[in-house]
This record gives C-alpha cells, structure tokens and sequence, in this order.
C-alpha cells in the first residue's frame, strides 16, 4: 500500500505497537528488516505509522517478533487500515491537528477518565460555557476560530449519547465549579448540565471539595482514554501548547496512580451532586 503522508494519532500508536513488540525481542531495526526480508525504511514506516498493513500483516509481524500475547496482538489489528473518515476530517483545515487526534482517540476508548482542577470536563461543557473558557485564550483566538472549537467541543460529546455509551467518570476540583467563566447565568447553566449529565447512567461525576489534605496531581487536565486491552490506553495532558499523548508503560502506570489518588480524595457521587447543587444556587 501506498505510504500516509500524515498518520493520525491512531495510525501513528499502531506502529509505536509494532516498534515496542520489535524492541522486546531485542531486534534492531537493521535485524527486523533482515528477518522480515523488507529494507530498513519500509520498517520505520510502518513503526511511524506511514505504511498501512492489514490485519493479516500485523499478525504476522507479531508473530515475527514471537509476541505470544493474543489479545494485544487482536486490539493492534483493529487499527489497521487507512485514515479514518469520522465526523473529525471536516476540521482538518481549520483546527490543530491534535484536536482532531483527541476526538479520534475518545471515538475508539472503550471508557474515559478524566480529572480537571480549574477548567470543567471538555466532554461536560455547555457551548456558551466553552465559548467563554476560549475567549481567554492566549494569544487571542478569533471569532470564526472560536467558534470552530465550540462546535468541534459539542461534536465530541456524541461518544457519551451513543446507543453503547462510552463509560465516563469525570474527577472535578471544587476550584473549577468556581472559576465563574462568563458570569453567573452561564455558570449556574454549566452547573446545571453537571447535574443533569450526573444523572445518566454511563456518566460519573466525583467532586474534589476544598479542604481535602494533599493533592496528586500538577493541576494540568489528565485524561485516561482506556483501550480494549491495558497496554493500549492512552493519556492526554491538555497543556498549553496543545494535547501531548502519552502511551509509555511506565507513564500509563503514573497517571493511573494518580487519577486512582485524586478519585481517593472525591466525594462520593451523591455528595458530589449535593455540593454542585449548593454551588449553584449560590450563584
């Protein structure tokens, strides 16, 4: 097949796959070529993701590198093929292309976890409540640029109201149900949609209140896109210079420790509606 000039996050994780199944039977990239009879830049294009295999490939690569672990094997095959044509290509000319990385990336989670100290859940904010939140942005986005991140925001949220829902459990910090982007009305609306998203059954919402001793986390969004098998979860740190996607072993086992300490300090999900509720009414 012809090689893709620009993989997508999905492409890209297939063939960091194959480069950590290559390196764990300790072939050089030199000896996988030699093994596979292929040169060495056919195999750093499919390790970059620029060479689309079938399935069929994929199986055989692994067996190649005596990788014995099925199911890892069957979830690396899933993501074969050429780009994936979702609702997210019709923003490539006018978003960063980590963006639409991120929706491709919910659009395949098996689950979602999320924690956020000062800014609410991307996936949980009313549009009015967004459009707010960018109008801070720094450098100063324009109001067509504005607007093309809202709508992508909202088109996001579909993986929540699916017929098969994706699970979503959001930790908040007391500290974003305060922050008061775009003044009360918009604030007690957003409070009001926490409320009514807690409700749904694939939804859950923990509240981190003030008070709480200690804190795990740096205070930069996180979120644990869960993959069909543990190695293939993926976490997103939204920072400011844009999405940064971690899929190492040893990252995957830190930020799952620390999503696991932040959701220990939570309130249970009852109290976390009573105390959104109380803050909304305070407004």
């Amino acid at each position: 097949m012809p090689p893709t000039n620009a993989p997508t996050l999905r492409q890209r994780r297939m063939g960091a796959e194959l480069r950590k199944l290559r390196e764990r039977a300790g072939l050089t990239v030199t000896g996988a070529a030699t093994l596979l009879g292929v040169n060495q830049g056919r195999v750093s294009m499919i390790e970059t993701g620029r060479s689309s295999l079938s399935a069929d490939r994929v199986r055989a690569l692994a067996r190649s590198y005596d990788c014995a672990d099925e199911r890892l094997v069957d979830a690396i095959a899933t993501m074969t093929g050429r780009r994936t044509r979702g609702w997210w290509e019709e923003y490539r000319d006018v978003l960063p292309s980590n963006l639409l990385d991120l929706a491709e990336l919910e659009y395949h989670a098996t689950a979602l976890r999320v924690a956020v100290t000062i800014h609410m859940p991307g996936l949980l904010q009313t549009a009015e409540h967004a459009r707010a939140v960018m109008r801070e942005a720094v450098p100063s986005l324009r109001s067509y640029e504005i607007e093309h991140r809202v709508s992508h925001r909202v088109k996001r949220q579909a993986v929540l109201f699916e017929r098969i829902a994706t699970p979503y459990t959001a930790i908040v910090h007391e500290a974003a149900l305060r922050m008061g982007f775009g003044g009360p009305e918009i604030g007690r609306a957003q409070l009001g949609y926490l409320l009514e998203m807690s409700e749904q059954p694939t939804i859950t919402i923990l509240v981190i209140p003030f008070g709480k001793a200690g804190f795990p986390a740096s205070g930069q969004p996180i979120t644990c896109a869960v993959g069909s098998v543990p190695g293939l979860d993926t976490i997103v740190l939204d920072t400011d210079h844009g999405c940064e996607f971690l899929d190492a072993e040893a990252q995957l086992e830190r930020y799952r420790s620390v999503l696991d300490r932040m959701e220990s300090r939570a309130l249970p999900e009852r109290k976390s509606r009573d105390l959104i509720q109380r803050l909304a009414q305070d407004l």
